[in-house]
């Protein structure tokens, strides 16, 4: 991990220039720097080097992060991955028991938790526990991890079923960030707001890109968009790494004010913009140029899309740089152009793979290449079309129908600005179709809907049961949040209006 040698770097050239800020708290290159060397010398005075308690099993120092976006994160984070340590990141609002399966899986040496203004350091082995905050002295030389230790432990979203976690060596960053910084033109001057879970895979990225090139992160403790609006003005944001429903809260703030041409960038993961989020984005934010990506937590980048690449409802761009694309069917054989299979990469940025060894679902490899179990195929200009996410399929009348693919249509209709598509059991079918639409405002023509339906997709492929919802429950990461929308269906929430 680059990190421990770019922050060591930043500290001695420019000491007092920001490198971390979240709402009212900035801290300067130094002070990142020496809050680490004061949590590493905690973690170095408790634990042996490799210790062996921990999932790693002697690897590497495990230290378990369940912060949350707390100012003292990034000095955390940086202590965590220095040297032989491995760092695991724990989302708090995940679930407790969730949170507490993860950690009986994962053995920890050290946990690190919130405290105030402060974290604390509980070694689980020995009910040791101390409190570290920012001072103004004692930095020193953040030793530099070899390539192919174990650094990074990050979970899948677990929206479907239990979180899985996924370990990553330091190799595999370096490489991605080398190429990112170069791709997606980041500088000592690109400034970044991303209001994201520190624990998730965006966000976090966004802090290595931005610290490995000397410039500002912006986050926030909870994203709001008034406040954020504010903060982009205040701090002449250059750059915005978001999920596009954020895009979408941002874009309404600003309508009806003044745009914020300051913004020259802006990069999109997690879900497929919109052309009315496109639209929007370009009044909102008129000197930015927009880059979508397609990735998964185990395989890194897949695609990358730009302003004037094919942006059709299951375009996901073209292979970033350094990765190949193939498109297999069952038994392992090459697609041609235009074939629906399963998506499978090679590239470097590829991870470890599950700690735990999985559950037989998700990440695999074959020879090479490795998939999460995507579906989709490569068009003749190498364009990748996501048909289906993996363990998302619906089998409905024996037809097997992926809920991606008629999100991407519903999308596409007027008034529409987001959508979830999900299978609900049937005692005949064995599941049908279920959309759960936010209208973009009170308006909705549920006949101009079926129109649009009917032009796209065969009639088996049309959600037999359709509700609006004025506002969709969303996880901390910007998502929709599945689970809760079951409930609402389930106990006939009021906030859902039945239209089919």
């Amino acid at each position: 991990m680059p990190l421990a040698e770019a922050i060591t770097r930043r500290a001695g050239e420019r000491p007092h220039d920001p490198a971390f800020r979240i709402e009212d708290r900035v801290f300067s290159f130094r002070e990142l720097a020496t809050g680490a060397s004061r949590i590493l010398g905690a973690i170095e005075q408790w634990v042996p080097a490799k210790a062996g308690g921990s999932i790693l099993s002697g690897r590497a120092r495990l230290i378990a992060l369940q912060t949350g976006n707390h100012p003292l994160f990034a000095a955390a984070f940086i202590a965590a991955t220095a040297g032989g340590n491995c760092a695991a990141l724990i989302d708090p609002h995940l679930p407790e028991p969730t949170r507490r399966r993860m950690i009986e899986q994962l053995r920890p040496d050290i946990m690190v938790h919130p405290d105030g203004h402060a974290v604390r350091l509980d070694r689980p082995a020995t009910g040791q526990n101390t409190l570290i905050g920012i001072a103004a002295d004692g930095m020193r030389t953040i030793p530099v991890g070899e390539g192919g230790e174990p650094f990074l432990i990050v979970f899948t979203s677990g929206t479907t079923g239990e979180p899985k976690a996924i370990v990553r060596d330091r190799r595999s960053w370096r490489l991605s960030l080398e190429t990112g910084q170069s791709f997606f033109g980041i500088g000592a001057e690109t400034t970044t707001y991303a209001p994201g879970p520190l624990a998730h895979g965006l966000t976090l990225y966004a802090l290595a890109e931005s610290l490995k090139a000397g410039a500002e992160f912006i986050g926030a403790r909870h994203f709001d968009p008034l406040q954020a609006v504010a903060t982009i003005a205040a701090r002449k944001v250059k750059r915005l790494v978001l999920v596009p429903t954020m895009l979408r809260r941002l874009c309404e703030q600003v309508r009806g004010s003044t745009a914020l041409p300051l913004v020259e960038a802006i990069t999109v993961a997690g879900a497929k913009l919109t052309p009315a989020d496109r639209k929007a984005a370009r009044l909102a934010f008129p000197e930015a140029r927009i880059i979508e990506y397609y990735g998964a937590s185990e395989l890194g980048f897949i695609t990358v899309a730009g302003t004037s690449d094919n942006h059709a409802p299951t375009a996901v761009g073209r292979a970033f740089p350094g990765v190949r694309l193939e498109i297999l069917d069952e038994a392992g054989n090459r697609l041609p152009a235009g074939e629906t299979g399963t998506i499978f990469v090679e590239s470097t940025l590829i991870s470890d793979g599950y700690v735990a060894g999985g559950d037989g679902a998700g990440f695999r490899r074959h020879g090479d290449l490795a998939t999460v179990g995507d579906v989709g195929f490569l068009d003749p200009n190498g364009t990748l079309h996501l048909i289906g996410r993996a363990g998302g399929m619906v089998l409905s009348g024996g037809n097997n129908i992926y809920p991606s693919e008629i999100e991407a249509v519903i999308m596409a209709a007027d008034n529409v600005s987001a959508v979830q598509v999900l299978g609900l059991d049937h005692p005949d079918l064995g599941s049908e179709l279920a959309a759960i639409i936010q209208p973009h405002d009170e308006a909705f023509d549920h006949l101009a809907l079926e129109r649009h339906l009917a032009a796209a997709l065969p009639r088996y492929k049309h959600p037999r049961k359709i509700w609006l919802c004025r506002e969709l429950p969303m996880t901390a990461s910007g998502k929709i949040a599945i689970k809760e929308l079951r409930l609402w269906i389930a106990e006939g929430n009021g906030a859902l209006e039945r239209l089919v």
